[in-house]
């Protein structure tokens, strides 16, 4: 493996997602480990995000599954360049997706769609993550100290009084990830992403964004002007 791999954007956003990932981690009182080609958790991590991601090409299986919890069900990997078989570990894929990037010189959308409101409070916090959750069985997952976190900005967009959607910007390793983007029922996806990217600007100007996308959620990224970058895999172990 050259310098280049581990300097390419997909590098750069899997660290970012990697920091993403802790900062959740942590906001839940568990701490987890960065080490030179992964970073692992050795405590069952919130829903939805991985007890390990692989910040390198190169990773291998020994440099984090020896220090995560795979004796019961719901262990999951964050395979960031797809080059692992975790199979014979028991795991199975669940997600295939791409890596996303938007340089920082690219125009942003004159018209955003929709204003950004940062997220402050608890309150706020809660009706945020039951938006993005659907509103049905709200998981515990965004608890308000992470809006302490200072890489991290919480941010809904409103059409008038209505929560329209929202996305989570983290700022580290240079750029900014762009995750858990979200439309609630009749509002327009694209407006949303206009409004993400838009804010991006506001609150970190200068910066390119990154972040993944799967099937038909990677359409509306492309059309305002991300790129996909390679594939990344999330695997999970059920047993």
């Amino acid at each position: 493996m050259n310098a280049s791999d581990m300097t390419s954007p997909s590098a750069t956003a899997a660290r970012n997602n990697a920091d993403w990932c802790a900062s959740v981690s942590r906001s839940h009182g568990i701490s987890g480990t960065f080490g030179e080609r992964a970073w692992w958790s050795p405590r069952r991590t919130p829903p939805y995000y991985p007890d390990a991601v692989t910040l390198r090409p190169d990773a291998l299986p020994d440099d984090f599954l020896p220090s995560v919890d795979t004796g019961a069900p719901g262990c999951s990997v964050k395979d960031s360049f797809a080059t692992l078989d975790l199979a014979p570990d028991g795991f199975t894929t669940i997600v295939d997706a791409r890596w996303i990037h938007r340089p920082a010189d690219r125009p942003v959308p004159e018209w955003p769609g929709l204003p950004a409101e940062r997220v402050l409070t608890g309150d706020r916090l809660a009706e945020w993550q039951t938006a993005w959750a659907g509103g049905e069985d709200t998981p515990d997952v965004f608890r308000p100290v992470l809006l302490d976190d200072p890489t991290v900005l919480v941010l809904a967009f409103r059409d008038g009084d209505d929560l329209a959607g929202g996305v989570v910007l983290n700022e580290t390793a240079g750029v900014v990830g762009v995750s858990n983007l979200f439309a609630v029922e009749g509002a327009a996806v694209a407006d949303v992403w206009s409004s993400a990217v838009t804010a991006a600007a506001d609150y970190h100007p200068g910066l390119a964004l990154v972040g993944y996308e799967q099937g038909d959620d990677l359409t509306p990224a492309l059309g305002i002007g991300f790129d996909a970058l390679g594939p990344l895999r999330i695997w999970l172990r059920t047993s």
